[in-house]
């Protein structure tokens, strides 16, 4: 009977007990990961992951003398799935949501750090180790929404487009389609719920079936129908409408 391979993966998180907790838990829950490294901070984690080259880490957002990102931007060189940690952060979540990230909040839940992990192991074994880590630091160092990138699940695996060439997106039951300014459609594996939360304006939900990029409006009347840049008819229902009017005051 072939053995699997071991995820080889390296921990990096300041706190002593939450290491602890995690390598238990890894031990306990996910015997087929292999902890290889631990660090504190940036300064020791940079040498370390150069060092055993991973093939995934463990990464708290918020450390002494940097944070997560920090880490991945000295560290682009190399090739390695990362499952973030973190305590709650409106801003660092959304970022992570827009790259298609893994991560875990602490505390640590059980069932969610089997599922990430389980993920992982996936992409490995498949061959599908993406470049998330790249995208992520790109999208935190840029300034501009509509310049940052969003990483789509599709059926297919991954795409990645900028903010700023998304149209619209439609719910389509349990996915979501995406119109880009090309005049292409991308079916992405995600509720139009998920669009709503991590996409930031120029993006407005207009109707509970559909979001819209405001700057690719080109009129709107007042029977509640949003024409857009590529003469597509759109309602603004009620329930929206009035944040919708109130963004073009």
């Amino acid at each position: 009977m072939m053995t699997l391979q071991k995820i080889k993966s390296v921990i990096v998180e300041d706190e002593l007990a939450a290491r602890e907790v995690l390598k238990n838990y890894l031990s306990k829950y996910c015997p087929q990961v292999e902890v290889v490294g631990e660090a504190q901070n940036i300064k020791e984690a940079v040498p370390l992951l150069h060092e055993v080259k991973p093939q995934l880490v463990f990464l708290d957002v918020e450390m002494p003398f940097g944070n997560a990102f920090d880490v991945l931007e000295a560290c682009k060189d190399l090739h390695f799935e990362t499952i973030f940690v973190t305590a709650f952060s409106e801003y660092s979540l959304k970022a992570l949501n827009q790259s298609a990230a893994y991560y875990l909040l602490k505390p640590i839940s059980i069932e969610e750090l089997i599922v990430a992990v389980n993920k992982v192991q996936h992409q490995i074994m498949n061959n599908e180790i993406f470049n998330r880590n790249k995208i992520i630091v790109e999208n935190f160092h840029e300034q501009k929404p509509e310049k940052q990138q969003v990483i789509l699940p599709t059926l297919e695996g991954f795409e990645v487009v900028k903010m700023e060439e998304i149209v619209r997106l439609r719910g389509n039951g349990n996915f979501t389609d995406l119109y880009l300014n090309n005049g292409s459609k991308k079916m992405v594996c995600r509720f139009l719920k998920h669009f709503s939360e991590i996409l930031p304006l120029p993006f407005i939900r207009v109707h509970k079936s559909h979001i819209i990029n405001m700057n690719c409006v080109k009129s709107y009347n007042k029977g509640g129908i949003v024409t857009l840049n590529d003469e597509t008819e759109i309602e603004v229902s009620s329930t929206y409408k009035e944040e919708f009017l109130r963004n073009f005051r």
